[in-house]
């Protein structure tokens, strides 16, 4: 396929592309239109909006249109660029701090790897608290964080999602961290979400140490397990690598004293530090609405210390922090660096991933909330009253063609919605589109419903309750409310709800079969032949085809079926009957009657 009448004089020749990026993202990658990266999509079989996101795979087909490379943003770094590139995102905040002011902190550890390979167990062998117990599933569902203590030092734990559904947070959570625990079953080897895992941790330039779990299990091979981390780069220090692969039991509470210890020799060989002395910046792991408390948040205090009564802004948010709590609930006047806490004051319910800054006062955070605020809006406006091409005109009136699914979705916490939403729109049934109209954390209230009414979509949530008036207007209004506890059972049933809005698939299944053994002509009536009922049934109110040899003269209805005169609703093998064809009066001796119906097919 040409695309040179496409192209621009400035066509890269290489590009960087993330994981996930929308079609437009890719369209300024590429500068090219976004409608030619539609087109490009359709011609593949998928039919993408300009905002939809798309993995990397898919973009790199694109780009292969164009002639142009393309690679992860995360490259092997030359020597020269090591010092300068390889900055975790906690060195790049103590860029600007002087040495002298500069002290100890926790280490923050992010555990990843495979689902089912033990991260939460191991975590909760570590704390020895029963979070594996709490979750549904088995899975953990949301971002938490959590400190331990060993031999006199504090170290942070930051359990991010083990599901696929969660990629997209897993890797907020390398991101934020100096160390990252990758968990591997013995018993089970490296599988894809490892190797995922390992990517999110590199691309952070985070170190790694490997905890190879389950070792106590009768079929556990930690040898060869250590040769397939080999193949990945990992290569185990008792190997002449400088990877520490710390052979452990969550189950057996067995090495976690090793791993605590090499967690902690690691962060001192990093030097990970901390400024004590100057104004709070954090990175907000989730948000939600408490009932009790308002909108609450877990944030992680990266640098500075932050302090009740402290003036934040959060995202597009602000507050004043009334109240400082751990996992405990235990209230604490200040949380020093490297350490997570909830905070309660906020206006509003921030996004996982939002920076917090302290500022001065309160007219200030105001400021720059309602700022950010009116941006946000602002984009948004202006996207909504873009001038469209032609190319784009027709691209909408093609997709109003095809039929919709429209939801509505409110979920337990903020972090819980990037993930079910990247999982939704990789959903690909047919010309099927699949529009989420609105998605928040929270409650479904009574404009969720409304919405959904007005949309004539459906409401969908993760972990949450329905207030009285909304189930009350969902039952006037006949709009469906569904909950669910696990993720995946969500993602399955939208798939199974946009399967059922495709044109429905028939296929013929034939009932029996009859002979034409005589033929009579009636007055008034026409033809009628006389048959003898040779395999299954003949039944009244399905179809007919009339059969001559190879070559098939008639598809239709039947006019009547009869047995002696008498009218019936069907005649089984064995038996003989009269039938009339409906509109066919050219029926002879030897001609077979097949009759069928049409059934409708399940969709795989």
């Amino acid at each position: 396929m040409s695309m040179n009448t496409n192209k621009v004089a400035s066509q890269p020749k290489e590009i960087i592309i993330p994981e996930l990026l929308t079609v437009r993202d890719l369209a300024d990658l590429l500068g090219v239109s976004p409608i030619q990266i539609i087109k490009i999509l359709m011609t593949n079989g998928m039919l993408a909006s300009i905002n939809q996101q798309i993995d990397f795979d898919t973009a790199a087909i694109v780009a292969a249109e164009y002639n142009v490379e393309t690679r992860r943003p995360f490259p092997e770094a030359s020597a020269e660029e090591t010092q300068e590139s390889e900055l975790t995102s906690w060195q790049r905040l103590l860029a600007g701090e002087a040495k002298e002011d500069l002290s100890p902190r926790p280490p923050v550890v992010t555990i990843l790897g495979h689902v089912d390979h033990g991260k939460t167990s191991l975590l909760d062998a570590i704390r020895h608290a029963n979070v594996a117990g709490g979750e549904s599933g088995g899975i953990t569902q949301h971002i938490g964080a959590y400190q331990v203590k060993h031999n006199d030092r504090r170290i942070t734990f930051l359990d991010t999602p083990g599901h696929e559904a969660f990629t997209a947070m897993r890797s907020r959570g390398a991101h934020t961290t100096d160390i990252a625990v990758l968990v591997v079953a013995a018993d089970d080897g490296v599988k894809p979400q490892t190797i995922e895992a390992i990517n999110h941790a590199r691309a952070a330039h985070v170190p790694i140490i490997v905890a190879l779990n389950k070792v106590d299990k009768p079929n556990a091979r930690p040898e060869f397990v250590k040769q397939e981390l080999s193949d990945q780069g990992l290569v185990s220090d008792e190997w002449g690598g400088d990877i520490m692969i710390i052979p452990v039991s969550a189950k057996k509470q067995q090495g976690l004293e090793d791993l605590l210890e090499g967690i902690l020799l690691l962060a001192d060989e990093i030097g990970v530090q901390a400024n004590p002395n100057r104004a709070a910046v954090g990175a907000v792991l989730e948000g939600k609405l408490d009932k009790r408390r308002g909108p609450v948040a877990t944030v992680l205090v990266q640098n500075g210390t932050l302090y009740t009564g402290d003036i934040v802004v959060v995202g597009a948010t602000w507050g004043k922090v009334r109240a400082l709590e751990d996992e405990n609930e235990k209230r604490h006047r200040t949380a020093p660096p490297g350490t997570p806490a909830v905070i309660i004051g906020l206006h509003d319910v921030p996004a996982a991933g939002d920076r917090l800054e302290v500022v001065s006062d309160e007219r200030t955070a105001r400021a720059i909330a309602q700022k950010r605020s009116d941006e946000a809006r602002a984009a948004v406006q202006v996207v909504q009253r873009r001038p469209l091409s032609l190319d784009e005109i027709s691209a909408r009136i093609r997709e109003g063609q095809a039929k919709e699914l429209a939801i509505v979705l409110k979920t337990d916490v903020q972090g819980s919605i990037e993930p079910i939403v990247n999982s939704l729109q990789r959903l690909i049934v047919g010309e099927v589109r699949l529009n989420i109209i609105h998605a928040a954390a929270g409650n479904i209230t009574e404009s969720d419903v409304s919405l959904a009414v007005a949309s004539e979509g459906t409401v969908l949530g993760f972990r949450v309750n329905v207030d009285g008036a909304a189930q009350r207007i969902a039952d006037d209004e006949n709009v469906a409310i569904n909950i669910y506890e696990i993720i995946y059972n969500l993602i399955d049933d939208v798939e199974k709800a946009m399967k059922g809005l495709l044109d429905p698939v028939y296929q013929p299944k034939v009932l029996g079969q009859a002979e034409v053994r005589a033929v009579f002509n009636i007055p008034k009536l026409g033809r009628v032949a006389g048959c003898m009922v040779t395999e299954g049934i003949i039944r009244r109110n399905a179809r007919v085809r009339v059969w001559r040899g190879d070559k098939m003269l008639r598809e239709g209805g039947f006019a009547s079926l009869k047995r002696f005169e008498k009218d019936v609703r069907e005649v089984r093998e064995g038996f003989d009957c009269g039938v009339r064809v409906e509109g066919f009066d050219e029926v002879e001796i030897g001609d077979r009657l097949e009759c069928f119906f049409m059934e409708r097919q399940a969709l795989e």
